[in-house]
């Protein structure tokens, strides 16, 4: 059974990724950082294991073949 993705609005990412809001969507843009899901038509949000990996590629915890 799979559990219901956890979805981060942009300030719940911004605390977790300390970066302004207009290095975060340029970086989307160059392809650095994740797509945001769109919710509705005005509301998008992340995907919550998206930031988190984001998080280990930053930090450089995961090796070179994938593994932790």
């Amino acid at each position: 059974m799979s559990e219901e993705p956890i979805f981060l609005r942009l300030p719940q990412v911004l605390e977790i990724i300390p970066v302004s809001k207009s290095t975060w969507w340029g970086g989307i843009r160059c392809g650095k950082y994740p797509r945001p899901v769109k919710l509705s038509e005005r509301t998008s949000a992340w995907r919550r294991s998206d930031i988190l990996a984001l998080c280990e590629r930053l930090s450089g915890n995961v090796g070179s073949n994938g593994d932790q």
